[in-house]
């Protein structure tokens, strides 16, 4: 027996049993989950093992929650080899690439399930690659666990299911009550990405994690560094989805943690000036993802919105600047804000296309404030061509963005964003706003100024959009005679 699964051991021993009181009965809401997988679990039980439920599923159906998709993660006392054994003749398709981690997953019909031998981990102090032993108790695989609420496993080769719960976590999910099921220490020097997922679960649960989970977040929270910036990126896009993320976003930034991969959130954490009349910036950014609601919009990206709101004003603390009359100014903000919002955004390993939208949404999230004198056709089609394929998100960021408790100015700027969308969809319906082009293509532009394809063509296209955004469709002759006027001024090379 290796002394990393001697050492787990003896510290799952070290923590007391839940009083009888607090042992849940399992709940008639798992009868459905238990029944998809008596199949499965009857295999390990003719062949002298045992197999359990654990993870998400069994904290979600226990404490009752929604969930989108049940996983079948399940852990065994039988080897990689026993589990790939009873599995071949059984499932439709076997794998095997985790097998060296103790995972082997199968398909049967379209449920797939990954079954991990009991294991003792241990993680060397600059890596986060770990040491794996395998374990024969239940209780040692589940003190290598992240949280209390995910360290029960419910074990479905016993007469009836039993579930297995040594460190208290239906007590915590009962008294919403975060806390690693060993020494937080240990936990979180073994794997710092934990400590970003104790905010998603502060916030997803609305749990209070205990006072030595946070001081050993403060303590070990330059740990994070042996994280990678993708393991991170994932967490943190799962933390912006829940359903009210700002406890979880707060606990970042009290304990630090967030200066470690998102210097940017806590920086806009400044202090109200009576003098200057602003709010702290932090607070209205957590408010405005608060308001980016799923149900915001019939069709809309709702993670890409939520992001945008927490980028949107973090170029206001390097701007910032007071104006005789006007109070504290943030003088553009938005165009300071998005080059941050990309830079940290590349940093995280951000796909492309996700840094491209929510800079976008940053450096337009004030183009709405920029029609003050009302919806004109020409204001609306160049609002439409700026936001292009990002309208929907971009209205709805801009709804959320007004946290003013002046319920008049609320008012006003609400009906004036309802007054821009009923005349979008008005233009619309005449001139297909949402294709905004110029009348002529490229093709036609060499044809009537007899010139090659080059820069000259680019210049044409945009006098001629030009046109189109100001005032609308003018007609093939018109748009020729106008382009015709527009070369006899230009320099004839490239």
């Amino acid at each position: 027996m290796g002394i990393v699964y001697q050492m787990l051991r003896e510290s799952a021993r070290q923590v007391p049993s839940p009083p009888h009181s607090l042992t849940p009965v399992v709940p008639e809401r798992f009868a459905p989950v238990l029944a998809e997988l008596s199949d499965v679990s009857a295999l390990f039980r003719a062949a002298g093992k045992r197999l359990y439920l654990v993870g998400g599923t069994v904290r979600d159906l226990l404490g009752g929650y929604a969930s989108d998709q049940i996983d079948f993660d399940a852990t065994t006392d039988a080897r990689p080899d026993e589990t790939k054994k009873l599995l071949s003749g059984w499932a439709d398709a076997v794998w095997t690439q985790g097998e060296k981690f103790g995972t082997i997953g199968a398909r049967k019909g379209e449920r797939v399930y990954e079954i991990t031998t009991h294991r003792a981990e241990a993680y060397h102090p600059d890596t986060r690659k770990p040491d794996v032993e395998y374990a024969d108790e239940i209780e040692v695989d589940l003190s290598r666990r992240d949280f209390t609420i995910n360290a029960m496993a419910l074990e479905l080769t016993s007469d009836t299911p039993t579930l297995v719960d040594p460190f208290n976590g239906a007590g915590d999910l009962m008294t919403r009550t975060l806390r690693t099921p060993l020494d937080p220490d240990i936990s979180f020097s073994d794997d710092p990405l934990r400590m970003i997922r104790a905010a998603r679960f502060i916030a997803r649960f609305d749990m209070t994690p205990v006072p030595e989970l946070v001081e050993a977040v403060r303590q070990f929270k330059d740990r994070l560094e042996i994280v990678s910036a993708e393991r991170v990126r994932d967490e943190l896009n799962k933390l912006i989805v829940v359903d009210s993320p700002t406890a979880g976003l707060w606990f970042l930034v009290d304990t630090g943690l967030a200066d470690k991969f998102l210097p940017e959130l806590p920086a806009m954490r400044l202090e109200n000036d009576p003098i200057h009349r602003h709010k702290d910036v932090l607070t209205h950014t957590l408010a405005v993802i608060e308001n980016v609601r799923p149900d915001a919009h019939d069709d809309f990206d709702f993670r890409i919105t939520r992001l945008s709101a927490l980028f949107h004003d973090v170029g206001k603390p390097a701007t910032r600047g007071f104006q005789e009359g006007k109070g504290t100014t943030f003088h553009m903000h938005d165009v300071k804000g998005a080059k941050m919002t990309k830079k940290r955004l590349i940093a995280l390993r951000f796909p492309n296309e996700d840094v491209e939208a929510i800079t976008e949404l940053v450096r337009l999230h004030l183009r709405f404030h920029t029609y003050e004198m009302g919806w004109t056709d020409s204001a609306v089609r160049r609002y439409v061509n700026d936001a292009g394929p990002l309208l929907t998100e971009l209205n709805v960021l801009t709804r959320c963005d007004c946290t003013t408790r002046n319920e008049r100015k609320a008012a006003r700027l609400a009906k004036r964003m309802d007054e821009l969308e009923e005349r979008i969809v008005e233009l619309t319906a005449k001139e297909e706003l949402k294709a905004m082009r110029p009348e002529l293509d490229g093709l036609a532009v060499m044809q009537q100024l007899d010139v090659p394809a080059g820069p000259i063509v680019g210049r044409a296209l945009k006098f001629m959009l030009e046109i189109r955004l100001e005032e609308g469709l003018v007609g093939d002759e018109e748009i020729r005679r106008r382009l015709d006027a527009w070369w006899a001024t230009q320099p004839k090379s490239n």
